[in-house]
């Protein structure tokens, strides 16, 4: 006889109101609360009508994102709030356009196609690390999040872009991101945001990003120059039917690798770097297997695909703080999982954050414990979703995991870092961002 259909459990809205500012500075609290007191699924009421599904389950994350993942699609946030900002690239598109662009779009992700982008992104990184002032106290985080963003740049338009568009990109970015925060964290607020011009000033500046690209990509096709960099392999790629991408779409999608791809990289370096000057004991041992890699090549694959170390520090760092800390999923159909019955339009946020700290999933689940990974991060794939999970998994994690790599065999290989904080502080935005990340960088001898 078949269980009957429990219901899930709920948090009422008092409860949401009440503990409102402090959901606005850190939600992960009050989350974790909820979790340890209703389990691994509750309803969140958000409103009279309106309410979230939050989820640390893990293996429903693996039933909504692979095994039966045509019955969920993205929610709202990134098919309707995000796509004003940039526009339908691969991150906000849903549906057969996702497909035509995923398909279009993946080889340029191929690790044979990023073997050419390796060395502009050791220049920047190597350029951006002479930003660092020796034995002083210093915040990293924004040092690293220029490094990431240059790194995107670079590996974008190699050196054709001028620093002062790359600037003004990157305060366009930032800013379009902040002010989407507050429209999702103050959704009350929605319409002051548009009475006082708040979101129309931001627009503004996105169509002036915009300009910025296409002047970008029309010097690029008017060169005739081909320099072998993501720009280059996207005006290349074609459709099925021979056609290539328009340059609407075009300028989408180089805003959703701008979004994407500079931000949680710069959040897991930093993450990365705070947990290293907790555990000096890891950077010596990447440091030591840098020396016998550049002793046997000088090869920049070779360096990316054989830090084991270095690739363990960093699959824990972001097991810790994952930087894509939740995802969201509405299911299209109505779905049964253990019992629990969702409506069609269910809204379901995955805690990223939580899973990968969960006790029944991990030992020892808030430890820095880097040799869990040492037979790599694929035995712990129904549990593990730093780039997310099944056919919708982040197309750049290769780029990302040997950009990071890169950068953190270059630091440990020329400074020993120290702690200058007490305690890792996150601030949780649409990415996990680090907070007070103030290390002393010690000249190696």
């Amino acid at each position: 006889m078949l269980n009957p259909k429990q219901n899930i459990p709920t948090v009422p809205l008092s409860r949401f109101i009440k503990h409102s500012l402090d959901i606005l500075k850190n939600p992960l609290p009050f989350h974790h609360q909820n979790f340890e007191e209703q389990g691994d699924i509750f309803r969140l009421k958000l409103g009279l009508k309106n309410s979230v599904i939050f989820v640390r389950d893990a293996a429903f994350a693996e039933y909504v994102l692979q095994k039966n993942q045509r019955n969920y699609t993205k929610s709202k946030i990134q098919t309707e709030d995000l796509v004003k900002y940039v526009g339908k690239g691969l991150l906000t598109s849903e549906g057969d356009h996702w497909k035509k662009q995923r398909k279009l779009i993946q080889p340029a992700f191929h690790k044979k196609q990023l073997e050419n982008l390796l060395q502009s992104i050791k220049n920047a990184i190597v350029l951006e690390y002479e930003n660092i002032t020796p034995n002083a106290p210093i915040d990293i985080f924004p040092i690293l999040n220029d490094l990431a963003f240059q790194t995107v740049v670079k590996s974008l338009f190699s050196s054709a872009a001028n620093q002062d568009d790359i600037n003004r990109l990157q305060y366009i970015t930032e800013q379009a991101q902040k002010m989407l925060v507050r429209e999702l964290r103050q959704p009350y607020l929605g319409w002051w945001f548009n009475i006082s011009g708040e979101i129309e000033k931001h627009l503004e500046l996105t169509r002036e990003a915009r300009q910025i690209l296409k002047g970008m990509v029309n010097e690029r096709r008017a060169s005739n120059v081909n320099h072998g960099d993501l720009l280059d392999m996207l005006l290349d790629a074609r459709y099925d039917d021979g056609n290539a991408m328009e340059e609407e779409q075009l300028i989408d999608e180089i805003l959703i690798l701008f979004t994407a791809g500079h931000e949680t990289t710069s959040n897991a370096l930093t993450f990365t770097s705070q947990l290293l000057a907790l555990h000096p004991e890891w950077q010596e041992k990447i440091y030591a297997e840098r020396l016998v890699l550049k002793q046997e090549s000088e090869d920049l694959m070779d360096l990316v695909t054989k830090s084991k170390i270095c690739q363990q520090v960093l699959e824990e760092a972001m097991r810790l703080y994952p930087p894509a800390y939740f995802i969201d999923r509405l299911n299209i159909e109505p779905d049964d999982f253990k019992g629990l019955h969702f409506e069609a339009k269910s809204n379901l946020l995955f805690s990223v954050y939580e899973m990968h700290r969960h006790p029944k999933l991990w030992e020892r689940p808030t430890e820095f414990l880097p040799e869990r990974f040492n037979e790599g991060s694929r035995k712990f794939s129904s549990q593990y979703f730093p780039f997310g999970a099944g056919p919708r998994k982040c197309i750049g994690n290769n780029f990302a995991m040997f950009e990071m790599i890169i950068a953190v065999s270059e630091l440990v290989s020329n400074y020993k870092i120290h702690p200058e904080f007490k305690d890792i502080d996150i601030t949780p935005l649409i990415t996990l961002k680090p907070k007070n990340a103030i290390l002393k960088f010690e000249r190696r001898a």
